[in-house]
């Protein structure tokens, strides 16, 4: 028959079994508890949040939700073991693991924070300028990069034999090799800091590089990415972004139009020269435009050519197309009423007829591209 008091007695490493009992029991006892009450208020707050819409109690739910259950068993095991003999090589160790676990969750619990503040506010401001969310995204970004850098020193310089100075110091040694071997992609992430700093362009603006052209959807650390008109995803790299003259039009406060037409070499005087005043009242009658000038520009190899400059007073494209399309219609309409013919490319030769008994004839022939 087995003496349980002799088992309980035995000693292993330097403790009784009943000593080992009672730590193992207190950490897993205090383990489940706070796993329950955990799984408790994650589901009686997200509840709540569902039926009233409540901040609050959403981000009380997302924190509490952010406790990992293996750092606190950790904890749990530093405060069971208290009661036990432990050899003098793993008595640094043990207040450090934990220390290192406390960080740990202080910071996963922040990062949480962080994210939830960001996903609430792009939310409530879903349909607000692409500026303020580019904004919002690049504080995010300097906030999660600060507390990565503060909590790895801050366990760093906890873990025993460690020296953050020493380490600061080889670091910045060490820190000139991996900055030349990796400069294409640290001048990448620097671009993408300048980007959402100096915001050249910010989500939904529409820009043009180059030939490419298309919405800011993204902005990341390396790539930008951007809606082309034709449906498909264009990915420029941040640096090379940054290299190029780039047209943002969504920061055209207003659109300067120039176009042109032409009459044909027939036309009568006064109607030519009414033509530019008829062309500003037309301009004129339009909304969301000013009128600047309309001349008669000059003589053209098959037409009289007249310029015009207007100014439409809003950076979209739909509202510009909108207001040429009636212009363009009302000049017709106006010119067939007062029989003015627009020019198209033509040629006119001259034949020259001659004989003996007859003087030279000339006869003018028209020819028209079919």
């Amino acid at each position: 028959m087995l003496d349980i008091k002799n088992i309980l007695d035995t000693k292993l490493w330097s403790n009784s079994v009943e000593t080992w009992l009672i730590a193992v029991g207190i950490a897993v006892g205090l383990l489940l508890t706070v796993k329950l009450i955990r799984d408790f208020l994650v589901r009686h707050l997200f509840r709540r949040d569902q039926e009233r819409d409540d901040d609050v109690n959403a981000l009380i739910a997302a924190i509490v939700k952010s406790v990992s259950m293996p750092i606190v068993a950790v904890l749990f095991a530093y405060i069971g073991i208290q009661g036990l003999d432990i050899p003098k090589k793993w008595s640094i160790w043990v207040p450090a693991i934990a220390t290192i676990a406390v960080i740990l969750q202080i910071t996963r619990s922040l990062n949480v924070l962080i994210t939830f503040w960001y996903k609430r506010y792009q939310k409530k401001y879903v349909h607000d300028t692409g500026e303020r969310i580019t904004t919002l995204r690049a504080l995010t970004f300097v906030s999660r990069a600060v507390l990565f850098a503060v909590a790895v020193l801050l366990a760093l310089d906890n873990v025993p034999g460690v020296k953050i100075t020493t380490l600061v110091a080889s670091l910045g040694i060490g820190g000139i090799a991996v900055a030349m071997a990796l400069q294409n992609i640290l001048g990448d992430i620097f671009a993408s800091l300048s980007i959402l700093l100096d915001k050249p362009f910010v989500i939904g603006d529409f820009i043009i590089v180059d030939t490419h052209m298309g919405s800011i959807e993204y902005i990341g650390l390396k790539t930008t990415r951007i809606r082309s008109l034709s449906g498909e995803q264009l990915v420029f790299s941040n640096s090379d972004l940054l290299k190029s003259r780039i047209r943002n039009y969504k920061r055209m406060a207003e659109r300067r139009v120039v176009f042109s037409i032409g009459v044909v070499y027939q036309t009568d005087y006064e109607a030519l020269k009414a033509i530019p005043e008829l062309i500003r009242k037309i301009i004129e009658d339009q909304d969301h435009v000013r009128f600047d000038r309309a001349h008669f520009q000059g003589y053209g190899n098959f037409a009289l050519t007249f310029e015009t400059v207007y100014y439409v007073l809003s950076p979209d494209y739909n509202v510009y197309m909108d207001i040429q399309q009636a212009i363009n219609l009302e000049i017709y309409r106006q010119f067939e009423e007062r029989q003015i013919r627009f020019a198209y490319p033509t040629q006119t030769l001259y034949l020259n007829h001659s004989s003996r008994n007859t003087a030279p004839e000339q006869t003018a022939a028209s020819i028209q591209p079919a």
